[in-house]
């Protein structure tokens, strides 16, 4: 017995382009009787209104209501408490997992998934059980010759290349191991090389490091010995669309792709827009104004392509460079500008086969070293090797010439300092678990073991006779951050007075601007918040820009106006009208011609200031209407619209 094809399935996703390719998934797995649906509240809707839905899949991060309270709400209705719930999340770190069970989903699957991998958790949830796989071995396979057969999973990305050069090297018989095989696995994402490295199928892997070190926190048994590279990823943006000053406008209000939650790449962009000014995360999170999401490394061109809504992706080389060259996108920075020598892929080992075979950890350890001064010294023929290991089958269209240029980029990736530095791994758990809020502290000590880096690597510590180390390998630590120069204030901007100051909005989050019209108060709401006006059908929060600074509250005239303006609130951006006493010019300023802003001396919050503009009309106070609004006051206007 098998599932009716015909079975309705309720596919919830905010992003368009993911849920057409969700869509054609489920279709490539045989379901076709799909309903479609933006957000929780609209998921809602169709439920009520199509009562045969047999099962909800649904992304977590999403506007207005997202996936979990979409599942809370269905486990508190009757008609919905049993009805199959599958979480379909971007969250790739284990607690998420844990938490969506917790709260009745049947089943979670990591975006982005594969049929194979939706086709046996629906499956599961029905309870038609697969077909019982071979009975995994206990270990790897030995050879006659004693030989330990490592299996080792990797993707399609250049931060490989190393695992690629060796095993050619073998193949040619220019390496002979004495004592392991090497069977390399290239997995179609992320996801997958997490999971066969979890359920043991692999014995090794080259993961992002967040995600093992995600991994290590929930007990997966398993020891980082090398670092696969330093640097090597590409952010670029849309070719769609006009790149201009402000840049920080290009971006906002925009998707913006990563190939994973436990990735450098998200902690990396997250540092590029906040230090732009901007607010990036993912969808449901507080003010975000660049949303993210994740989305496969091969598909990100694909997905980027001629969609408006997306701004770009940072993801490892050769993934960029491909879209530059087919024209879809230009670059926008390498990862090394962000991040000197930063780690982003890491080499581990699952715990057993460090115990039981340290010589062939030993010897593979090494062998990658000597494969990674290689790429160093022979770029073109680690360019041919590159086309062949990363794209065996011809999909992504690799060509030497596109590696060559990747690979000798003084700035891009480098693979001949590998040595594990305990520094910079706590760089980045200190970012990603205070900044951003994601993943869990471990200890790193016992997360890293150096004992064939030691020996494998030139730059390795030296012992003291106290057995404390003397020297350290080259780090990247110290050389984190990039400079506030990023966030350009130069621009047009709409310039309005409050009594005697005058102040600017960027013109791009100015919507229109408006006489005075009725107001509808609402009672219990803040002294500065005046009510809400229905803009040609719309409701829109009205505030006044004197109470909100603490003002003397003034009489309204012919010149009171109100100024239509899109700020970022919880769920997104909404319009919001904020009324002052006189709009006077629109008028465009350079950066030379913005100063900082004091920390004293202002009615407004220096937080929420981009700067003083020295203009002959005089001091002008640039707002960033973004920053202006409290966390309690979004809550109110969001309530009030």
């Amino acid at each position: 017995m098998a599932l009716d094809p015909q079975m309705k399935i309720l596919l919830v996703e905010d992003a368009g382009t993911m849920r057409k390719m969700e869509a054609r998934i489920l279709g490539q797995v045989g379901f076709t009787n799909i309903v479609e649906a933006v957000d929780g509240n609209d998921a809602m809707e169709k439920l009520g209104a199509e009562p045969d839905i047999a099962l909800v899949i649904s992304d977590w991060s999403m506007p207005n209501c997202d996936g979990y309270q979409l599942l809370q709400w269905m486990r508190g209705q009757d008609g919905f408490k049993t009805l199959p719930f599958l979480m379909a999340t971007g969250h790739g770190d284990k607690a998420y997992v844990a938490k969506a069970k917790e709260a009745g989903a049947n089943g979670v699957v990591a975006k982005p998934f594969t049929p194979d991998e939706l086709k046996i958790l629906i499956d599961e949830i029905f309870g038609f059980k697969q077909a019982a796989a071979p009975k995994k071995e206990e270990g790897p396979k030995i050879s006659a010759e004693g030989k330990v057969h490592l299996k080792m999973a990797h993707i399609q990305i250049t931060d490989h290349l190393a695992l690629g050069v060796l095993k050619h090297q073998i193949a040619s018989d220019r390496k002979t191991p004495r004592h392991f095989s090497l069977d390399t696995l290239c997995m179609p994402g992320w996801n997958p090389v997490q999971n066969a490295l979890e359920n043991g199928e692999v014995d090794g892997a080259f993961i992002l490091a967040p995600m093992a070190m995600d991994l290590f926190s929930y007990g997966v048994p398993i020891k980082l010995v090398l670092f696969a590279h330093r640097n090597g990823s590409i952010c670029v943006r849309n070719k769609t669309g006009k790149y201009a000053k402000p840049y920080q406008q290009f971006f906002k209000h925009k998707t913006f792709y990563i190939p994973h939650k436990m990735s450098i790449h998200n902690m990396l962009a997250h540092m590029y827009f906040t230090q732009m000014g901007l607010r990036p995360g993912v969808a449901g999170k507080e003010a975000v104004n660049v949303l993210f999401d994740v989305v496969p490394p091969v598909a990100m061109p694909e997905f980027l392509k001629d969609n408006a809504e997306a701004s770009g992706f940072l993801v490892a080389e050769p993934i960029g460079s491909r879209a530059i060259t087919a024209g879809i996108a230009e670059r926008q920075f390498l990862s090394s500008e962000v991040w000197q020598d930063h780690p982003c892929c890491v080499v581990v080992f699952r715990d057993e086969i460090l115990t039981k075979y340290p010589e062939a950890v030993q010897e593979f350890t090494t062998m990658l070293v000597e494969s990674g001064l290689y790429i160093r010294d022979h770029v073109d023929e680690a360019a041919e090797i590159a086309v062949t290991f990363l794209d065996p089958q011809k999909k992504i269209g690799l060509e030497p010439a596109l590696l060559r240029t990747v690979l000798s980029d003084p700035q891009g990736i480098t693979t001949d300092n590998l040595y594990p530095v305990q520094e910079d791994l706590e760089t980045i758990q200190d970012y990603m678990t205070s900044k951003m809020e994601i993943g869990r502290r471990i200890n790193l000590a016992e997360f890293i073991d150096t004992r064939f880096a030691d020996i494998a690597c030139k730059h390795a510590p030296t012992a003291s006779a106290g057995g404390q180390e003397t020297t350290a390998p080259r780090g990247a630590a110290r050389k984190l951050g990039i400079g506030q120069s990023l966030a350009s204030r130069e621009g047009k901007y709409l310039i309005f007075t409050l009594g005697k100051e005058r102040y600017g909005l960027g013109i791009l989050d100015v919507r229109e601007i408006i006489g005075l019209m009725a107001v509808h108060e609402l009672p219990q709401m803040p002294p500065f918040f005046k009510g809400v006006i229905n803009l040609r059908d719309k409701i829109i929060p009205v505030m006044d820009m004197r109470g909100k600074f603490g003002m003397e509250s003034a009489e309204y005239d012919a010149r009171t106006c109100i100024i239509v303006v899109e700020v970022s609130g919880l769920t997104g951006s909404r319009l919001i009208g904020i009324i002052v006493d006189a709009v006077s010019e629109v008028v465009a300023i350079k950066e030379q011609e913005v100063e900082d802003s004091p920390q004293f001396g202002s009615v407004v919050d220096s937080q929420c200031l981009l700067g003083m503009a020295k203009l002959a009309e005089g001091v002008t106070i640039l707002l960033d209407i973004d920053r202006l609004m409290h966390i309690q006051e979004a809550v109110l206007i969001g309530e009030a619209a």
